[in-house]
């Protein structure tokens, strides 16, 4: 009767474990959120992102991501004239849609239901680049910035309306690359609650002009943070 018991008892011990084990694995992972990054404002872009099993701790990835990139010497004023806010010399904005194709490598596994898994990201891919002018508030009209007709900064009133450059845009194509790591938090083993900390480069085939007194570039290059959340199976 005892052996019975503890041989019943083992039993049940080691298929609670490889159920638990089983549980605690996944296939799939889907993720969204928001990026933040050196070349972006308050807000960089937003993301979206699958991962599926390749291999034991190896996944491939698939991603979108879009984002706002800024030229690093914009600054914002405020008008002399309406107190409203605009960035001064700025021509046009430029946001990119990214494509990303990698991997992700998990080295370090959390605990079941706690504690922090860490992963190794690396992707790259195709980029379309959205070249919209950026619109000022001049004389009481709404119109594309000039550098040879707005050369008085006190004669700014604000800018445009948001995207009001948009339709007018102008497109490029380019190539995108990043690398990071991934901290995954939360207690939930089908939720997923993280940030990706890492280092990207953008390159397009010419230069971007974004604010024509200064120098412009072809190549992006930004530490970035992406916060995410999500859901696996």
């Amino acid at each position: 009767m005892n052996k019975t018991l503890i041989y019943f008892l083992f039993s049940l011990s080691v298929l609670s474990s490889y159920a638990q084990s089983e549980l605690d694995d996944y296939h799939t992972e889907i993720t969204w959120g928001v990026n933040k990054n050196t070349n972006g404002g308050l807000l960089g872009g937003f993301i979206f992102k699958i991962a599926k099993e390749r291999a034991i701790d190896k996944y491939t990835v698939i991603g979108l991501e879009l984002v706002n990139v800024k030229h690093p010497l914009e600054q914002r004023y405020l008008s002399p004239v309406s107190g409203s806010a605009f960035i001064w010399g700025k021509q046009n904005y430029l946001y990119s849609f990214r494509g990303q194709y990698g991997r992700e490598y998990l080295l370090y596994k959390k605990a079941p239901q706690q504690g922090v898994q860490i992963s190794g990201v690396i992707a790259c891919g195709p980029s379309i680049g959205i070249i919209a002018p950026y619109y000022v508030l001049f004389n009481g009209n709404s119109e594309p910035f000039d550098p040879s007709r707005h050369t008085n900064f006190s004669s700014i009133q604000g800018s445009g309306r948001l995207f009001e450059g948009l339709s007018e845009s102008s497109l490029t194509a380019g190539m995108n690359v990043k690398a990071g790591l991934s901290f995954e938090f939360g207690s939930f083993k089908n939720s997923v609650v993280g940030i990706e900390l890492g280092v990207s480069a953008e390159v397009f085939p010419k230069k971007i002009i974004l604010v024509p007194t200064q120098e412009n570039n072809a190549l992006f290059t930004a530490l970035y943070m992406n916060m995410y959340w999500g859901t696996r199976r």
